[in-house]
C-alpha cells in the first residue's frame, strides 16, 4: 500500500508531537538549590491514617512506625517539632536521639482540661527525661481555635516554666502574636506560624511576606527571640487569592526559603515532614482543600520534589509520555495500514484523537504511583480503569466512522437502478410477505393497495396474520386481499409460536415454488412503485444475498414527538449503514429488504430463537459467503411509533436482539478462518460497543449515586473520584457533541433544530439501551414487542409513568448534586468535576423527560387512511 510523503509526515508528527505536547504541558523550574540540612521539619507521625474519625479512634502510633519515619528523613534535617507526647509520640525524642536531632516538643491541649492535664504532665516528664528536647510548646493555635482565653493558656504556660528547664511557648499565628501582647510577657521565646499561602500571596512574593511578618513581630517585641514554628507551601490545593497550590510552588517557596532563612540565620521548622490525607475531613472539604498536602514527602514516604536541580510539576511525566507514545503506537499504524484515501485533514483529526486518549490512559495507568493512592483508591481506580478503556474504545471507533464519513470518497455506493437491465419476462418473481399482529386493518390495507401499484409484473403478497386477539382486526384485511386478486393471500394463524419469526417462517412454506426473491414489508409502509424494478437486477450477481433499503417514516410533520423520533432514525440510515455498507458488512432490517430465497433457506430460514431475526439473517448469509447491497433511497415510507413507550420498546427489542446474535455468533466473529471479512467482523463487534458503553454508564450513574451519598454521609473515608478518569468522561461528552452534530450536518438532510431533537431523542434512549445489553447478557428469552404504529397519545400522568424508570435516576442524580453544593465548596475544583459529569450523567434522563412531555397529546390520533 502506497501513501504519499505528506501524508507519512502526517504520522511521524503526530507520534512526535504528542510528546511535544507532554514537554510542553509539563515546564520545569529551577529554584535555588539546597544542599545542606533542613533546620527543623514538624512532624506528625499520622500520615497513613484516611480520615479524622479514624485518628480519633486509634491515635497510638508504634515505635517502629517512628523509626520507619525516622529512616526517611534523619538525614535531611537537624530538628524537629511534634504535638503532642502521648499515645506513642512520647518515643520520638528516644528515636530522634540516635540521630542526633533535636526536639521541640509540644502538648495538645484545648477546652478539655482533664485532658490537658494528661498532656502537661507528660511533657513535662519527657522534657526532664531526653535532653535532646530544646524546646517546649504548650499547645498549638489553641487562641487561633478560640478555646482557651489567654489567661488560661498564659495559667498553662507558667505552670509548665516552673517545672522544665527549656525555653516555653506556645505556637500560634503572627496576627494572634501581635493582637496579645499579655501571653508575650509569660513565654520565653515566640513560636509563630507564618503561611503566605493562607494570606493569599502570590508564590513570586511569598519569601518577602514571610520577612515581612518576621520583622513585624521583631519590631513589636524585640526582646523576645522568634522560632518560625510552622511555614510552607501546599503541593495541592485550591486558588487562595493569588496563592497557587502546586508542586512546584512549594518547591520554589521551601528552596528559596530555606537559603534565605540560612543568610538571614532565622530559626524554622517546616510545615510539615509527611502529607497527612487525614486532614481533608478537618481543614476543607471535597479533597480539593490544601490542608492535607503541606509534606515534604507524601504519605507513602516519597520525596515530593529534589532540592537540587529541575523541578516539574508532575515528576513521572517521562515515564507518562513515554507510555502515552507506546500506546498510541499501534493505533496509529493500524489507522495508517488503513487511511488510504481519507484526506488530510481527516487523518490528522483522528491522530489526535489516538494521541489525546492514548496520553489521557497513560495519565490513569500512572494514577497510583503519581497519586500515591490509599487502598481504597487504589481499589476505585481498578474498578473505573475497565470503564475507561471502553470509553477510548467507543471514541476510536466512533472517531474513525466519523473522519471516513466526513474525509473519504465512498468505497461501494449503489444507487436505484433507473434504466431496464433486463427483458420483461427476465425478472425474477418475488413473493412479498407481511407479517401483521393486532393492526389497524385500515393501516394494513393502505399498505396492499400500494403493494398493488408496484410497477413489477412478476410478484405475489403473503399476508400472514399471527396472535391478532380479535377478529374484527384481520377479517376486513382478509376481505380486502380477496378484493384485491390471486396475487395477493391471506393467512391467519391464531397463536402463533415465534412470534414474527415464526409468521415469516410459515410465509415461506406457501410461498410459490417459482418464486426467487423474498421481499419483507412493515405492514405500515406505503411504497414507491418503483421498488422492486429498482433493486431486483442487483440479484443478477449471484453472490448478493439481500438488498436493502433504508428505513424511513411519512406524516410526522405534524407533531414534534414524531419529528424527533424520524430524524433519530434518519441518523442510523444515512451514517451507520452508509460507513457499514463500506465494508460490505450492513445490518438488514425487517422491512424494505429483498433477500434471495436460496441462500434464505441455505440459513435455515428465519431464526425464531431470536427478537431480532432480521439482523440476525443479514450476519448468517454473510457467514455463508454472501454479499449484501444498501441502496440509500427511501423506496418506501412507515410510520415512527407513536407513543415513547413504542419507541422505547423497539429500542429495547433491537438492542436484547443484538445482544442475542452476539452471544450466539461470537465465534465466527472472533474466528479469522470464518467467511467474514475482517471489516465484517469489526462492525458487528465494534458497531455495538456504544450500546454496551450506554449499559456502562447506567452501572457508572448508580455508582455516582452512592458514591456521592458516601461523599455526604462518610466525608472522612470517601473522596471524590479521581481527576483523570472524570476528565475522561467529559472529553467524551464533547467528543459525541462534535460527533453527532458534524455527521448530521454533512449527511443527513435536516435542520440544526432537527438535529438537536434527534440528539435529545437518541439520549433519550440510553437508560432503554442499557437494560437491553443488561438483560441480554443475563436472560436468554425475551417476550417479542411488537412496535404499535397506531396508538393514543398519553396524557400527563400516562407520559410520566413512560419514564418512571429514569424519573427515578434522575431524582437520584438530582438530590446527589443538590447534596454535594449544601455539603461542599463549590469553589473546589474536585467538587465542580463532579458536578460536571453528575450533569451530564443526568442528561439521558432528562432528555427521556423531555421526550414523554413532547409526546402529550389531548386528541386521539387518527389512523391512516
Amino acid at each position: 500500500m502506497k501513501f504519499s510523503r505528506f501524508s507519512s509526515l502526517i504520522f511521524v508528527l503526530a507520534l512526535l508531537g504528542n510528546l511535544l505536547v507532554w514537554v510542553g504541558l509539563n515546564p520545569s523550574e529551577t529554584p535555588p538549590n539546597w544542599q545542606g540540612k533542613l533546620h527543623g521539619l514538624a512532624y506528625t507521625p499520622h500520615q497513613a491514617i484516611k480520615s479524622y474519625d479514624e485518628l480519633s479512634a486509634n491515635p497510638d502510633v508504634t515505635l517502629e512506625q517512628i523509626e520507619a519515619d525516622f529512616k526517611i528523613f534523619a538525614d535531611k534535617v537537624n530538628n524537629v517539632r511534634i504535638y503532642s507526647v502521648t499515645h506513642g509520640q512520647e518515643k520520638v525524642p528516644m528515636v530522634a536521639q540516635k540521630y542526633n536531632i533535636q526536639v521541640m516538643a509540644g502538648a495538645w491541649i484545648n477546652d478539655n482540661t482533664e485532658q490537658n492535664t494528661q498532656e502537661i504532665n507528660a511533657l513535662i516528664t519527657q522534657a526532664n527525661q531526653y535532653s535532646n528536647i530544646n524546646r517546649v510548646l504548650v499547645g498549638n493555635e489553641v487562641l487561633f481555635r478560640q478555646e482557651l482565653s489567654v489567661k488560661q493558656l498564659s495559667d498553662y504556660v507558667d505552670h509548665v516554666k516552673t517545672q522544665v528547664h527549656q525555653p516555653v511557648s506556645v505556637g500560634e499565628p503572627w496576627n494572634i502574636w501581635l493582637k496579645n501582647p499579655e501571653l508575650v510577657k509569660h513565654v520565653d521565646f515566640i513560636a509563630v506560624h507564618i503561611f503566605p499561602y493562607w494570606q493569599g500571596n502570590s508564590i513570586e512574593s511569598a519569601v518577602a511576606e514571610m520577612q515581612y511578618r518576621y520583622e513585624e513581630l521583631r519590631r513589636a517585641y524585640p526582646d523576645k527571640a522568634i522560632v518560625i514554628a510552622e511555614a510552607g507551601w501546599p503541593s495541592k490545593g485550591n486558588f487562595n487569592g493569588a496563592a497557587k497550590a502546586s508542586l512546584l510552588n512549594e518547591a520554589r517557596f521551601v528552596r528559596e526559603f530555606v537559603n534565605f532563612a540560612a543568610t538571614h540565620n532565622y530559626d524554622y521548622y517546616l510545615m510539615e515532614a509527611f502529607d497527612q490525607p487525614w486532614k481533608h475531613s478537618t481543614e476543607g472539604e471535597g479533597g480539593g482543600a490544601a490542608g492535607e498536602h503541606w509534606g515534604v514527602f507524601d504519605s507513602i514516604g516519597r520525596q515530593k520534589f529534589p532540592f537540587v536541580g529541575a523541578v516539574s510539576e508532575n515528576p513521572w511525566w517521562i515515564p507518562e509520555a513515554i507510555t502515552a507514545f507506546a500506546l498510541a503506537l499501534l493505533p496509529t499504524l493500524l489507522f495508517w495500514r488503513h487511511s488510504k484515501g481519507i484526506r488530510y485533514r481527516g487523518q490528522f483529526a483522528y491522530l489526535f484523537l489516538i494521541q489525546a486518549f492514548s496520553s489521557l490512559l497513560s495519565y490513569c495507568l500512572f494514577a497510583p504511583i503519581m497519586k500515591g493512592l490509599s487502598l481504597y483508591s487504589i481499589v476505585a481506580w481498578g474498578l473505573l480503569l475497565p470503564v475507561q478503556l471502553l470509553l477510548m474504545a467507543v471514541v476510536l471507533i466512533n472517531g474513525f466512522e466519523w473522519v471516513e464519513l466526513l474525509w473519504k470518497r465512498r468505497q461501494r455506493e449503489h444507487q436505484p437502478l433507473t434504466a431496464p437491465l433486463l427483458a420483461e419476462n427476465d425478472y425474477p418473481k418475488v413473493s412479498l410477505h407481511v407479517a401483521i399482529c393486532n393492526e389497524p386493518p385500515d393501516l394494513v390495507i393502505a399498505t396492499l393497495n400500494g403493494l398493488a401499484q408496484l410497477d413489477y409484473a412478476n410478484y405475489e403478497v403473503l399476508v400472514i396474520d399471527n396472535n391478532t386477539s380479535d377478529a374484527a382486526l384481520w377479517q376486513p384485511v382478509q376481505a380486502h386481499c380477496e378484493q384485491l386478486g390471486e396475487r395477493f393471500r391471506f393467512f391467519t394463524l391464531g397463536k402463533w409460536q415465534g412470534f414474527k419469526a415464526g409468521a415469516l417462517n410459515f410465509a415461506l412454506q406457501h410461498t410459490a415454488a417459482d418464486a426467487e426473491i423474498v421481499g419483507v414489508i412493515d405492514s405500515d409502509y406505503a411504497v414507491e412503485a418503483n421498488w422492486l424494478r429498482s433493486l431486483v437486477p442487483y440479484f443478477q450477481d449471484s453472490k448478493v444475498g439481500f438488498v436493502q433499503a433504508p428505513q424511513d417514516h411519512r406524516d410526522w410533520q405534524h407533531d414534534t414527538f414524531q419529528e424527533m423520533c424520524n430524524w433519530e432514525y434518519a441518523g442510523f440510515f444515512n451514517i451507520g449503514m452508509v460507513h457499514r455498507h463500506d465494508r460490505d458488512a450492513i445490518i438488514q432490517h425487517g422491512t424494505m429488504t429483498l433477500i434471495r430465497k436460496s441462500a434464505l433457506e441455505q440459513v435455515g430460514n428465519w431464526s425464531e430463537w431470536c427478537i431480532c431475526e432480521d439482523a440476525e439473517l443479514g450476519l448468517s448469509l454473510m457467514e455463508q459467503g454472501y454479499n449484501a447491497v444498501y441502496v440509500n433511497h427511501a423506496f418506501g415510507k412507515g410510520l415512527t411509533p407513536l407513543t415513547f413507550t413504542g419507541f422505547k420498546k423497539q429500542r429495547f427489542r433491537w438492542v436484547y436482539g443484538a445482544v442475542q446474535i452476539l452471544r450466539h455468533h461470537w465465534k465466527n466473529l472472533i474466528n479469522p478462518h470464518s467467511h467474514l471479512t475482517i471489516e465484517q467482523r469489526y462492525h458487528f463487534l465494534a458497531g455495538w460497543l456504544p450500546w454496551f458503553a450506554d449499559a456502562l454508564s447506567l452501572i457508572s450513574t448508580v455508582g455516582a449515586v452512592f458514591w456521592s451519598a458516601a461523599l455526604i454521609i462518610a466525608p472522612d473515608y470517601s473522596r471524590f473520584p479521581l481527576d483523570m478518569f472524570l476528565i475522561t468522561a467529559f472529553s467524551l461528552f464533547i467528543f459525541k457533541i462534535v460527533y453527532g452534530l458534524s455527521l448530521y450536518s454533512a449527511l443527513v438532510p435536516c435542520t440544526l433544530k432537527q438535529r438537536i431533537g434527534a440528539a435529545i431523542a437518541g439520549m433519550s434512549l440510553t437508560h432503554t439501551i442499557a437494560l437491553g445489553v443488561i438483560r441480554g447478557l443475563l436472560t436468554t428469552n425475551q417476550p417479542f414487542l411488537r412496535t404499535a404504529k397506531a396508538e393514543d397519545k398519553p396524557a400527563l400522568l400516562q407520559s410520566l409513568l413512560m419514564v418512571r424508570e429514569e424519573l427515578v435516576m434522575l431524582i437520584g442524580l438530582l438530590t446527589a448534586m443538590t447534596a454535594i453544593i449544601f455539603h461542599y465548596k463549590i469553589a473546589e475544583a474536585d467538587v465542580i468535576w463532579w458536578l460536571i459529569i453528575l450533569s451530564i450523567l443526568s442528561l439521558p434522563y432528562i432528555a427521556a423527560l423531555i421526550m414523554s412531555l413532547v409526546n402529550i397529546k389531548t386528541v386521539t390520533n387518527t389512523p391512516v387512511k
